[in-house]
């Protein structure tokens, strides 16, 4: 292991030298720079998505973005291009932040707090183990059985909830990770006006992953087991779509007294919640859990954009669009867990709060899993884009080492030490949605064609627009497999302080609307409170391939997509929608 090559501010200071240079030698002819000459690029893999209007707009901001990071080069090892890069190549991947510049985070009531951790002046650079113990995760509804385990892990978060509050492995300073991260606590390195923020972005699997890996190596090392690990809380099979026993022991170090006291077990989850409980009997809301999980991890899950959340590099605004399973269900059931009777939801239903719950671990433990099903059994693979693969993070290792990491030694969890129990059933294979095919489309109350005029618009009530489609004909089973026909819904605005839930619908009846196991739900937007005055501003991207075959709608020349708002007090602004067709590879 080695400690860093170079000081931020001399990371900076470097930075911004490169400018001349870059301009000189790269682009001496304004007029003419490669993004002008070559397609758009969609920078997920070797995703490239089809030209849409607006593409000047975008070329602009994309230029805009080149001149603010002044790209970055020289940086040395472990810099923005990571150990090894090519100063000429078009990368500027997030940087580990400067713990230094940490300041404190906002609430979404308007008040902050500081979760800054400690800081040192070695940060070392992480090398996978060579070996070590294989850990396996086990569901957290069985460990109920194993009274040796459970007594493991009440101790591990005993021991966590006793250190010093300044000790980085302490529980209070393992909670103010999240806080920091999520919440507007660490500026980007060289752009200080510009947050570091690792949700709504591609950067939301590996962070989480790197952050239950320390979590459960200090876990091991304080209860001198290095084989513990944690357990997932499994709420994408019926046994486990309730808060695990476990958690629910008032006497016991995994409680938490900021949960929703009408959700506690044998309440089942659901999974497309959004602030109420809908009065469905248990066998419909697990089916319609099934079909979600199905919907999320298999026709919605059809490339990396989509998978995994649209990509975010240094020098960009945060927020630029979620994945589909950190929408739905990640962050529905951050709401349904979360007090609705705190401030701000504490704690699950806020991020700053979130990781003071013990659950929270259980939970992302689970969404990690689904990280690993895609790619085991669903044939997903990982971005190739350097941007992802260099990012960084700063974690606390279990010896109170502060541990510079990246995302691509995040890719195996064997290489990490760790599976998942491979005996725990996996229902929602089998569990495809089936269509109503209702014949009563909904006039659209706005033409496609008068968007410019019409958008951006105000969701305060149901809205029904008709969308062209870019292909008219039926595709052949092979086009489908290179493109993935998608809907898109842009520049979706609200403040960010703010529970928000929308549904999609898509030639549905808007006046009696399919129930979530129907092919006519296309799924949802859903946003958990955090950062308070601050706009956001994003898109949802919901892959309508195999919608369109459930509702024989394929050689359709347009469609009509339905949003019915469910949550949000404040105005949430959409401004508008497009049908493109994204390349699978």
């Amino acid at each position: 292991m080695s400690s860093s090559p170079l000081p931020t501010s001399t990371m900076v200071a470097l930075h911004s030298t490169t400018t001349t240079f870059f301009r000189s030698h790269l682009f001496p002819n304004k007029s003419q720079t490669p993004l002008q000459r070559k397609p758009k690029q969609c920078l997920a893999g070797r995703v490239r998505c089809k030209a849409t209007k607006g593409d000047n707009d975008n070329l602009d901001q994309g230029l805009a973005r080149l001149d603010r990071r002044n790209m970055l080069i020289g940086l040395g090892a472990g810099g923005l291009y990571g150990k090894v890069g090519n100063p000429f190549a078009f990368a500027a991947p997030i940087s580990a932040p400067d713990l230094t510049t940490c300041v404190p985070a906002s609430k979404p009531d308007g008040s902050t707090i500081d979760c800054c951790p400690p800081t040192t002046t070695t940060i070392i650079d992480f090398e996978l183990p060579d070996s070590g113990p294989l850990r396996t995760r086990p569901a957290a509804q069985d460990v109920a059985n194993d009274p040796e385990y459970l007594a493991k892990y009440k101790n591990a978060v005993e021991m966590m909830r006793a250190l010093p509050d300044d000790d980085p492995r302490s529980h209070a300073q393992q909670a103010m990770v999240h806080c920091s991260y999520c919440d507007g606590g660490y500026p980007q390195v060289g752009y200080s006006d510009l947050e570091i923020q690792v949700h709504f972005c591609w950067l939301f699997f590996p962070f989480h992953r790197w952050y239950l890996y320390f979590y459960e190596k200090i876990m091991g090392e304080l209860i001198g087991d290095q084989t513990f690990a944690l357990p997932f809380w499994n709420w994408d099979a019926p046994a486990g779509m309730y808060i695990p026993e476990i958690f629910t022991d008032t006497t016991s170090s995994l409680y938490d007294q900021y949960r929703n006291t009408a959700h506690q077990p044998p309440k089942l989850l659901d999974l497309n919640y959004g602030r109420t409980d809908d009065d469905v009997d248990d066998a419909t809301r697990i089916k319609e859990n099934l079909t979600t999980m199905y919907k999320q991890m298999v026709s919605n899950a059809t490339c990396h954009r989509l998978f995994y959340g649209e990509p975010y590099s240094a020098g960009d605004e945060p927020d630029p669009g979620a994945g589909n399973i950190e929408t739905t269900p990640h962050n529905n059931i951050h709401l349904w867990v979360g007090d609705p009777t705190q401030p701000n939801g504490e704690d699950m239903g806020t991020f700053y709060s979130a990781a003071r719950d013990p659950v929270f671990y259980s939970h992302h433990s689970n969404v990690d899993r689904m990280w690993s099903i895609y790619k085991d059994k669903l044939g997903g693979t990982d971005i190739e884009n350097t941007d992802w693969l260099d990012a960084e993070f700063l974690f606390y290792d279990e010896k109170k080492n502060l541990m510079r990491v990246n995302v691509r030694d995040s890719l195996d969890t064997k290489k990490l030490g760790y599976v998942y129990d491979e005996n725990v059933s996996i229902p929602w294979l089998d569990s495809k949605p089936t269509a109503r095919k209702s014949t009563n489309k909904r006039k659209a109350t706005v033409s496609s064609s008068d968007l410019s005029t019409t958008f951006p618009a105000t969701l305060s009530d149901i809205i029904s627009v008709e969308v062209t489609r870019p292909s008219k004909t039926k595709r052949t089973a092979a086009q489908k497999k290179a493109q993935d026909e998608v809907l898109v819904i842009k520049g979706i605005e609200f403040a960010g302080n703010e529970t928000v839930k929308f549904d999609v619908y898509v030639n549905d009846d808007a006046d009696s609307l399919a129930g979530k196991d129907k092919s006519e739900f296309a799924g949802s937007f859903v946003h958990v409170p955090h950062k308070h005055k601050k706009n956001i501003k994003t898109n949802l991207r919901l892959s309508i391939t195999s919608l369109l075959e459930e509702l024989d709608a394929e050689t359709d020349n347009s469609l009509v997509v339905t949003l019915v708002p469910k949550v949000g007090k404040g105005p949430i602004t959409i401004g508008g929608f497009s049908i493109e067709l994204i390349n699978t590879t």
